[in-house]
């Protein structure tokens, strides 16, 4: 058998890549409200549960608190990693440095965007969802505690 040779390796797709690390830090970055807003929808929460799951991320100002920044920190962290990884993967295959480096760039810019891209909308939505059905469903809940 053929120990000693090795097969050339495939070029890295920047949009594969760009896609799965951009996705995957969109979605860490808002996972404070796209959890809650999933269990909920899922029926596996109650309201009260999912807004206090919610306010768990947040301080009592509704402004950003700091399991926020973390999340955020993560997503930051998910989408260097990925760029670091294209990097290395791009160096072990043999294509002039003009194109590893415009690849580079253009793989940064395009995880930049979707990643950001993904974050907004998903925190569009989950504030649309949680306004449209959560907070509601909290509301009934605690009229049904009232009444007992």
């Amino acid at each position: 058998m053929n120990k000693g040779v090795s097969k050339p390796q495939e070029e890295p797709n920047i949009i594969k890549w760009a896609l799965k690390f951009a996705g995957s830090a969109g979605i860490a970055g808002i996972l404070c409200c796209v959890a809650p807003a999933v269990l909920f929808m899922f029926g596996l929460m109650g309201g009260i549960y999912a807004i206090s799951f919610a306010d768990f991320f947040y301080a009592d100002d509704g402004s950003i608190g700091l399991g926020s920044w973390i999340l955020r920190g993560l997503a930051l962290f998910i989408g260097f990693f990925g760029v670091y990884m294209f990097r290395k993967k791009q160096n072990q295959c043999s294509i002039n440095p003009k194109r590893k480096k415009k690849n580079l760039i253009l793989m940064t810019i395009i995880s930049l965007v979707l990643g950001v891209g993904i974050f907004l909308s998903l925190e569009k939505l989950s504030s649309w969802y949680f306004n449209e059905y959560v907070v509601p469903a909290q509301q009934e809940e605690f009229r049904m505690m009232d009444q007992n």
